[in-house]
């Protein structure tokens, strides 16, 4: 007999005398039930010996009593035993009386086939579980079998078998859409089994949002001459995904197009406006997106827009604000320059990718959040510079201001802000800039560069300015002599006590604004940021474009602090949020595995701030531009939300350095 858990009765007594000695009243016992729902689980030996191990289970049973069915003797086992016996081939019925803590008892039976020759007539069932589209279910049944092993990936030489009982159904969830092969195993009571396979098919259902990762090709198809396909990303600046929508329009009808067909209708009751991410081969087309039934192509509503994106990413957007919502959609239907025969060149060539419902702002919308400027800011030889909320507003009420560190490196380490338009400057110009100095006598040079690379460089004369206060703002002059005027100026330079070589910390550290220059530089974005509990947030210049061109970008660090420490952003006009909202960001993160929390908030100060759900995700990839997604499910829209809350690995404690520190772009909401 082989025990699997010892319970004595001698337990069973010791428990019911303690209990009578603390508490004589026993009238619960009378509220004990016979045992239920009774098993008995076979095991047969493959060996052609006939041995079954029988192990029985009930609910609320401490002792069986097992009559074989083949004649011998009843055998008595406690809760948790089991015992063997041996049989001759044939089908037998085993009895087993349960019984309970009080002495009732319940009596059940059970079939049990011992077969020595193969299983006959095997059969599966595997359908896709209704909940879940990766999910299985397999069932199977056959002559002269005892169990089954079943095998969902043939193609998983490593997969382990799940044991499938007679009348029973086992399930299994698919990591990932494909095609794969189930294998199932009859088992006789002896060495003979039989065994079948079956291909199964594990497709995504079609719904809004479409990114193409995890996607069934067989609900987009082309007509009147387009083609379509799913393909990897030919460009992934602008757009990150591994997978996009290829349409090719090829002669045939001038209305030549593509149609989606979703999984379930769309649901139009609050966004009534749909964005798609389109990479056009030339700038100026026309492209169109229509919404039909299911089953009435004559029940639609359409929209056009005009394509600006020249072999580049950008993302359309369609005004479905009149659509019937009495009526049904389940169609996405697009058309690339309707009316005009394509050629199927790479002139006709196109690719969609992220197609997303959005809601249609009541005002100007301020996503999305690129934190370009009309200026670049670089650094040279140890020198560091970057946009930052204002750390003293005494003297000057910016928002946001220029900070500069000089780092160890060369004694001429410095910074340069370079403009798309050239810096107005006449024969003799005097410049003045508000600077913020941790001490006086700190000198600030001071040139503007033309764009020749170095060494051929041209270079006004080098001006020096010298604070005269410590911890405080002051306006410093620079007047520059003597300036050709022919030469067209796209950089100024900005070096900070030239000569001596910084160490980065706050003694070499400055902050400036509002330059007099034309154009006049004042760093004051569209959004304010600020850090709480050792966060800090910066506009800096981006430190990777491969993956993502853009020239600026938000730096977020979690310093030693708070566990909870971040940042935030916040906006001039409410962020347009809504029950549903998707909010995307591309992050570059030092390690996959990173948690970013984001949340909105009112503008209403703490303790009082009303805010969002949080939501967190999750990065992927380490040192390299992703694409993360946040689901905020349930808003309430009568809340203005002006604050964007971002915590990074909210819970553990920040250093400071390279691995704390992320930098993020492009914030939207769809």
């Amino acid at each position: 007999m082989k025990t699997l858990k010892y319970l004595t009765s001698l337990a069973l007594v010791c428990l019911f005398i303690s209990c009578a000695e603390d508490n004589n009243d026993l009238s619960f016992i009378e509220e004990v039930v016979a045992p239920s729902n009774i098993t008995a689980q076979f095991q047969i030996t493959q060996d052609n010996s006939g041995l079954v191990t029988i192990t029985p289970n009930a609910e609320g049973a401490v002792s069986y009593n097992i009559t074989p069915g083949d004649g011998s003797d009843v055998v008595s086992v406690l809760q948790g035993e089991n015992f063997d016996n041996i049989y001759t081939e044939g089908t037998y019925t085993v009895q087993i009386e349960a019984t309970g803590i009080t002495g009732l008892k319940t009596i059940a039976s059970q079939d049990l086939t011992v077969s020595f020759k193969a299983p006959e007539n095997l059969e599966i069932s595997a359908d896709i579980d209704a909940s879940n589209p990766f999910i299985i279910n397999v069932s199977a049944t056959a002559d002269f079998a005892t169990s089954y092993l079943v095998y969902f990936d043939t193609a998983n030489a490593d997969e382990e078998p799940t044991a499938l009982a007679s009348g029973e159904t086992v399930s299994f969830e698919y990591p990932s859409v494909g095609d794969y092969t189930i294998r199932v195993v009859a088992l006789s009571g002896g060495a003979e089994t039989s065994e079948v396979t079956q291909d199964v098919s594990i497709t995504s259902p079609t719904e809004l949002p479409i990114d193409f990762e995890a996607f069934d090709a067989n609900t987009f198809q082309g007509f009147g001459g387009a083609s379509n396909a799913v393909i990897d990303n030919p460009d992934t600046n602008g757009n990150l995904s591994s997978k996009v929508g290829q349409i090719i329009k090829g002669a045939g009808e001038t209305w030549a197009g593509n149609v989606i067909t979703l999984s379930s209708p769309i649901d139009f009751s609050t966004k009534k406006a749909m964005t798609m991410d389109v990479w056009s081969p030339r700038a100026g087309g026309k492209m169109i997106l229509k919404i039909e039934n299911l089953d009435d192509g004559n029940i639609f509503y359409e929209n056009e827009v005009t394509l600006t994106g020249n072999s580049a990413w950008e993302q359309a957007t369609f005004d479905l604000s009149g659509i019937d919502t009495s009526n049904t959609y389940q169609k996405v239907v697009v058309f690339f320059d309707f009316g005009t025969m394509g050629d199927g060149s790479a002139d006709w060539t196109f690719y969609i990718d992220n197609i997303k419902q959005d809601v249609i702002a009541a005002g100007p919308s301020v996503t999305p959040l690129t934190f370009e400027t009309p200026y670049a800011l670089s650094s040279f030889d140890g020198g560091d510079i970057s946009v930052v909320a204002n750390p003293d507003t005494n003297g000057n009420a910016s928002n946001t201001v220029l900070q500069m560190v000089k780092n160890a490196g060369q004694v001429w380490a410095g910074s340069k802000i370079t403009i798309d338009e050239p810096f107005v400057l006449g024969n003799s110009e005097t410049i003045t800039v508000k600077v913020w100095s941790p001490r006086a006598g700190l000198n600030v040079l001071m040139k503007f560069e033309d764009a020749v690379p170095w060494p051929d460089v041209s270079a006004t004369a080098e001006i020096t300015a010298t604070t005269t206060v410590a911890n405080a703002w002051e306006e410093l002059t620079f007047t520059f002599p003597s300036i050709d005027t022919s030469i067209d100026w796209f950089n100024m330079v900005l070096i900070m006590d030239n000569g001596t070589e910084g160490d980065g910390s706050e003694n070499f550290t400055i902050y400036l604004d509002d330059f007099s220059t034309t154009p006049t530089l004042d760093f004051e974005p569209n959004f304010e940021l600020s850090s709480f509990d050792g966060g800090a947030i910066s506009v800096i210049a981006n430190p990777d474009t491969n993956g993502n061109p853009s020239s600026m970008v938000v730096e977020m660090v979690k310093n030693a602090g708070q566990v909870w420490a971040g940042s935030k952003i916040t906006v001039q006009e409410p962020f347009a949020l809504a029950s549903g909202s998707r909010v995307t960001a591309k992050v570059w993160s030092p390690r996959a595995g990173l948690n970013l929390l984001m949340k909105f908030e009112d503008a209403v100060p703490w303790p009082d701030v009303s805010a969002t759900a949080e939501i967190t995700a999750t990065t992927t990839v380490a040192n390299a531009w992703e694409e993360l997604t946040f689901d905020f499910p349930a808003v309430d829209a009568a809340i203005e939300w002006y604050n964007l809350v971002l915590i990074m690995d909210n819970g553990t404690e920040g250093d400071g350095s390279a691995n704390y520190t992320i930098y993020i772009d492009d914030i939207d909401i769809n």
